[in-house]
């Protein structure tokens, strides 16, 4: 992931930071599945999500503390998420709540922001069960610590294979505030207790 030129992260090449970016487990698989997953909750794999030794430009902006998706009915407060020491990141502790890479950028700042979350649990859908329906001109609200709200726009979505990860398009310098919203999708793979897609919608700053 980047900052662009005022986001909290400084950052050189994507190719020099991360070839690809995998979340490797976004749930741990619904009743639907057909099989009882691992218990574990894998976590985001990064592995150079973003240089977290990357000196700040700038002073950090206000933390996100809720996220809201109207069109799908989601209304979360915000978990911090953080890359563990394998370089991965973690995801959030509720299958309920969504996460915020909280060494990224904020949102609101110039660069991505970006706000994970589970897909399924093991017994229900969770928090991002519902991303794939959302359309361009649907609206995103974050808001921040300081009581304020950062109306989002989405503008597009993305399935991929988890091995052809777009971490360009995904984690690119951007000269706008931007958000990405990641979770699993595509097929449950019953034996890792992953799912073999990702899913990233993109959404700019509008108000």
């Amino acid at each position: 992931m980047s900052a662009a030129i005022g986001g909290r992260r400084a950052m050189g090449a994507v190719g020099a930071l991360v070839l690809a970016l995998l979340l490797a487990a976004c749930g741990s698989g619904s009743a639907d599945s057909g099989s009882t997953p691992p218990s574990d909750r894998g976590g985001f794999s990064a592995g150079g999500l973003q240089d977290p030794s990357a000196p700040a430009e700038s002073s950090p902006g206000e933390a996100p503390t809720r996220v809201q998706i109207p069109a799908i009915g989601v209304d979360s407060t915000l978990e911090s998420l953080a890359l563990d020491a394998t370089g991965r990141l973690g995801a959030p502790v509720d299958y309920d709540l969504a996460g915020w890479y909280a060494d990224g950028v904020s949102p609101g700042e110039v660069g991505p922001a970006i706000i994970a979350g589970h897909v399924d649990s093991p017994t229900a859908p969770a928090v991002f069960a519902q991303i794939g329906a959302l359309t361009a001109g649907d609206e995103i609200v974050v808001t921040l610590a300081d009581g304020s709200d950062l109306t989002f726009t989405v503008t597009g979505s993305v399935q991929s294979a988890k091995a052809e990860f777009p971490t360009a398009s995904v984690y690119s310098n951007v000269p706008t505030p931007e958000l990405r919203l990641i979770t699993c999708g595509g097929v449950f793979d019953a034996s890792t207790g992953h799912y073999l897609d990702n899913l990233i919608v993109f959404a700019e700053l509008t108000r």
